[in-house]
């Protein structure tokens, strides 16, 4: 299994960035897909954002427009840049990774990250 974490949360007012980075371990095997997801309290967790090897990407209609995720294959980097942030996208964000192409199912990847919390105040 690939070992994920996730770093760059922190709170920001609305319509203010953010930047969270996922990084795997170069000890580990390399994953082809990415994905990010998150969870409010008291919510189910949905997903975010996902990218593929070659970099073909997938958005929740929710963040599209607003997100952008991007990835850096030779550093096993992750990334999803957040902009206009609202408080609906408060929650603990999670990055994924998986051999194949995943997307919304969450049951589908291999590995998953602890979390990075986001808090958009209004």
């Amino acid at each position: 299994q690939v070992q994920l974490v996730e770093f760059g949360g922190g709170s920001v007012q609305g319509g203010g960035s953010l930047r969270l980075s996922c990084a795997a371990s170069e000890y580990t095997l390399s994953s082809s897909c990415g994905g990010w997801f998150r969870q409010a309290p008291g919510q189910e967790r949905e997903g975010v954002a996902f990218i593929d090897r070659d970099g073909d990407t997938d958005y929740a209609d929710s963040v599209r427009g607003r997100f952008t995720i991007s990835h850096d294959n030779t550093k096993r980097l992750v990334y999803l840049q957040m902009n206009s942030l609202k408080p609906e996208d408060n929650g603990l964000y999670y990055c994924a990774a998986a051999a194949r192409w995943c997307a919304w199912d969450q049951n589908c990847y291999e590995s998953w990250g602890q979390g990075t919390q986001v808090t958009v105040s209004p």
